[in-house]
């Protein structure tokens, strides 16, 4: 009898990787490549993601484990993906404007200038996500200013994970742990703010369906299921911001810190309450949704390894050993 295995899809800033874990939470087979955003053709300090790049990337890590898998039965394939960005896509899905990478200078204008919209403690109060200036809210405010008529032309705005669902089944979805990132959802009601999108004239017809982490999206497509090296007919379930499900996977019980580390340190725990207005008292706070429905995860974040990244670059090249930089880290201390 085969094993039987979900296929986790991770998209992270530095790598994407494939991974397929058993019932027991056992890691049967793995594959990883680097990733990175490319520079906007628009202007050379801006950054933007290649879906297509991301895409090909997973194919590689899926073809790499495909032999481990041969005696395995792929019951699902799970996306999990850093938050925020996305991208506006027309009624095929393809995209009408390319996806604007966190850590694109860009909306920093906007984040500066939301008090003329709507104030940032009111902002916080409502979404519970701090004033990060590449937070989903500002992307679309930056859009609606520089490119209105994509605003119009649009069918929907898909997060990065909701693009690579759609790219495997074919449907349009929103995963609500990525929504739970954008500073337009109302935290409480777990559905996007009236008041956050009237105020800032974000159009909620935007917005396919909400779906929970665990919920089914689709099954693979013929064309994705090629790309793969998969079969056909797998069914895709939601899971989207990678951060919750690094909770959920350190087997964290309620009120019980975790340290997240990765691109972001972020510290955070599962709670049943929160009360978000008091939240924008601190810098670096914020609070998303947690995979589990009637939890939330308060908490604060902070840079770690894409300042590493930045200081490897600076002093050293992309391709040097970490364990030459901590070599000479460790002779300075």
């Amino acid at each position: 009898m085969k094993q039987e295995v979900i296929l986790v899809l991770d998209c992270g800033a530095t790598n994407v990787r494939a991974i397929a874990v058993n019932r027991q939470g056992k890691i049967v087979a793995r594959a990883s490549t680097p990733n990175a955003s490319d520079i906007a053709m628009e202007n050379n300090t801006w950054h933007q993601w290649s879906l297509d790049a991301i895409l090909q990337r997973f194919a590689d890590c899926c073809r790499q484990i495909n032999s481990e898998l041969t005696e395995c039965h792929i019951r699902g394939i799970a996306v999990t993906t850093f938050g925020v960005d996305g991208a506006l896509v027309d009624k095929q899905g393809n995209l009408l404007y390319p996806i604007i990478s966190w850590k694109c200078p860009r909306t920093a204008a906007v984040m500066d200038n939301i008090e003329q919209l709507i104030s940032a403690q009111r902002l916080q109060a409502i979404s519970g996500v701090g004033a990060f200036s590449f937070n989903t809210l500002y992307k679309l405010v930056w859009l609606k200013e520089n490119h209105p008529q994509l605003l119009e032309r649009a069918h929907a705005w898909l997060f990065i994970s909701s693009l690579i669902n759609h790219r495997l089944t074919g449907e349009f979805t929103t995963d609500i742990t990525m929504a739970g990132t954008s500073q337009m959802l109302d935290i409480q009601q777990r559905d996007f703010s009236p008041q956050i999108l009237q105020a800032t004239g974000i159009p909620r017809r935007l917005f396919p369906r909400l779906v929970e982490a665990g919920e089914q999206i689709g099954t693979l497509q013929n064309s994705a299921a090629a790309m793969l090296g998969l079969p056909v007919g797998i069914p895709v379930i939601s899971a989207g911001h990678d951060t919750q499900f690094a909770l959920f996977g350190a087997g964290a019980d309620q009120n019980e810190p975790v340290l997240s580390s990765g691109t972001w340190e972020i510290l955070m725990v599962r709670s049943a309450q929160v009360d978000t207005s008091l939240l924008s008292q601190y810098a670096g706070s914020t609070c998303e949704l947690d995979s589990q429905a009637g939890l939330y995860n308060p908490g604060m974040q902070w840079l770690a390894s894409g300042v590493l990244e930045w200081v490897r670059k600076l002093f050293w090249t992309a391709e040097t050993p970490w364990q030459m930089l901590i070599e000479e880290a460790r002779l300075i201390a």
